[in-house]
């Protein structure tokens, strides 16, 4: 009996090293640069972080069209991250300079990932 339980704790301790947390988050970054957003549409999935970077001379901001995010404005080399924790489509623009668009797509499942 002492065996099996000292290889039923060793294979659960093994099982906690090798199987990731479903709760584990992604994060993804987006790029501002050139007064674009870069990827300009993204696919994540729910619990998915995304970090917006200015990387342009000038100041940006990331405003959702629906108000679900909003950052300060950025000055060169500054971020904003956000999680998203509910799916749909998120349409989002620079509010200094509005002709600067992107899309982020959150689908239903938690999980790691993205796609582009």
């Amino acid at each position: 009996m002492r065996t099996v339980l000292t290889a039923f704790v060793a294979g659960a301790a093994l099982a906690c090293v090798i199987a990731p947390s479903v709760a584990q988050k992604t994060a993804i970054p987006v790029t501002i640069d050139n007064f674009v957003f870069s990827p300009e549409r993204l696919t994540v999935k729910v619990g998915t972080t995304v970090t917006w970077t200015n990387h342009d001379d000038i100041p940006h901001t990331v405003a959702a069209k629906e108000r679900a995010f909003k950052s300060k404005v950025m000055d060169t080399d500054e971020s904003f991250a956000f999680t998203f924790a509910t799916p749909g489509e998120y349409t989002y623009f620079c509010s200094l300079h509005p002709h600067m668009t992107g899309t982020i797509v959150v689908e239903g499942t938690a999980g790691s990932g993205a796609t582009q």
